[in-house]
Order: structure tokens, then sequence, then C-alpha cells
């Protein structure tokens, strides 16, 4: 082998295929809007369990009853199951479970369900509320 061939072929370009490249390329599924809508139905559901989990009222224990309830079914093949948002958020259901349990245990304890009542830490990201202009911020608008 001449050192002309050996040359030829170390900068060879290799052939990739889409589905070879996508396989690999791991996306964030805060930035799918199916899982921003999956998140914000989880959400929802427990901050409605911490809302009304030491409720009194006939409306707050139906509602903490509801939400418990969607909790804790199994898989039923429903999309917007519990266990399979879980999956599709790469979350361990038995552990979000178990944490929900304890958090009410440890209020029960305490006698308050809005001392630490649910926050979420996720800010809301949309791409049609930005726009990107070529004039430096601050400045005014001109024509």
């Amino acid at each position: 082998m001449s050192s002309v061939t050996v040359g030829r072929h170390l900068f060879e370009p290799e052939v990739l295929l889409p589905s070879q490249y996508l396989d690999r390329v791991v996306t964030e599924p805060s930035l799918q809007p199916e899982k921003r809508l999956m998140l914000a139905v989880l959400e929802s559901a427990v901050a409605t369990y911490q809302k009304y989990a030491l409720a009194t009222s006939r409306r707050g224990r139906r509602l903490f009853g509801e939400s418990e309830q969607w909790l804790a079914e199994p898989e039923d093949g429903w999309v917007f199951s519990f266990e399979n948002i879980c999956t599709a958020l790469r979350l361990d259901p038995d552990f979000v479970r178990s944490g929900l349990r304890k958090w009410r245990a440890e209020e029960a304890a305490w006698g308050s369900a809005s001392r630490r009542a649910y926050r979420s830490r996720f800010r809301r990201v949309n791409g049609r509320r930005h726009r990107v202009s070529g004039r430096a911020a601050g400045l005014p608008r001109t024509g």
C-alpha cells in the first residue's frame, strides 16, 4: 500500500444515515409540545393533591380524591394516565407516589397543608412570545 492510498482512506468521509444519527440524539423532553402538556397535567394533579390533602370541605375532599385516584391508578392504556406520563417524562411512578404519600403524612403531622404547597419551578418557554430584532436593547424603535 502506498502512502497516497493510506492518506486518501484516512480522510474519506463516513456515511451516516439519519436514523443512525437521530437514535443517538437525546432531545430535552420539555422542548417537545406533547411532553410539555404531559408535564402540565402532572403539575396540576400534584398541585391539587397538595392543596386539598387536608381539606375538610366537600369540594376539597372531592378534588383531592380525584387527584389521589388518578395518581394511584395502574397503567390503563390511556395516553394521559399517570404511569404513561411518568414514563414519557422519565420519572419513576412509584417514587413519585411514595414521595407524595410521605409529604401528606408529614403535613398531617403538622396539621397544615398550606404550609409547603407545591410551586412549579419550571419556567414556561414559548418561542412565539419573543422576537429577535437587529437593534440593541433599550433603543427606541424607528420607522
